[in-house]
């Protein structure tokens, strides 16, 4: 595929980055990208990738937006109060950039869902918000082959990281394989999260996802970041793959 003029001007600052250039910026364009979930962590994802020229964006979300999203999730506005968040996510990103197309799946991700929208992704960003649903995308991810970025969030602490078996590195029940206790995972409802931190977590999503996409410099793989924003400290834990993950074992590992 060629940029056209509007293109080339609109993806200007990327295509003069060497590790990007017109190839990369193609190759985003030829993308494309499934999203779980257009809050917290979906929003400033949606809208970076739309705006980096990500070919097409599935995005899945089944709620509405309510007011309290409003203070962390600035794809919308308050206009958009009581509608369904992939409609409204889908609007913005279409007046955002109108060279990239956007799929929105008004439904909760189930098995059927999973199956039927991870194999036609080329990458899968986890952005939900229940653990049921983190382990549903990471069995699909696995049985399709596809790579997967997944964040969470809670307070003021993150944590990202790209799981790919089928290259090589863990899938996220290898390092994760049950869900902890829910007393010491309450919901943001409950526990809080200060507004400025989903921007800060689904941007790295976005950086990783372009990387990604475009080949440029070294994937989060093999690897959990974890940021604490009170602090102001990050650190980068290695992870390895369980040989008796019940998930990927067995599951195209190369080796």
């Amino acid at each position: 595929m060629s940029l056209s003029l509007e293109e080339l001007e609109r993806y200007a600052r990327h295509i003069v980055l060497p590790e990007i250039g017109g190839p990369g910026q193609q190759a985003l364009g030829r993308a494309r990208v499934l999203v779980v979930g257009a809050g917290g962590l979906g929003a400033p994802v949606l809208l970076y990738l739309a705006a980096a020229g990500v070919g097409r964006l599935m995005l899945v979300d089944d709620d509405t937006v309510g007011l309290s999203n409003l203070q962390r999730q600035t794809i919308f506005v308050t206009a958009d109060v009581g509608r369904p968040k992939a409609a409204a996510a889908a609007a913005r990103l279409a007046a955002l950039n109108p060279h990239v197309a956007v799929e929105p799946h008004v439904l909760r991700l189930d098995a059927e869902a999973a199956a039927r929208l991870v194999p036609t992704a080329d990458l899968v960003l986890d952005g939900s918000d229940n653990f049921p649903t983190r382990y549903l995308i990471n069995a699909a991810c696995v049985a399709a082959g596809k790579p997967l970025i997944a964040a969470a969030m809670s307070r003021w602490e993150g944590q990202i990281a790209l799981w790919h078996p089928a290259a090589g590195g863990p899938c996220y029940a290898c390092v994760f394989p049950e869900p902890p206790d829910p007393s010491l995972t309450p919901p943001c409802a409950l526990a809080g999260v200060v507004g400025a931190l989903p921007g800060v977590m689904g941007s790295m999503m976005a950086m990783e996802a372009i990387k990604y996409l475009t080949g440029a410099g070294r994937p989060l793989r093999s690897a959990l970041l974890l940021y604490d924003a009170l602090d102001a400290e990050v650190r980068r834990v290695r992870t390895r793959a369980r040989p008796d993950c019940p998930v990927c074992h067995g599951a195209g590992r190369p080796g």
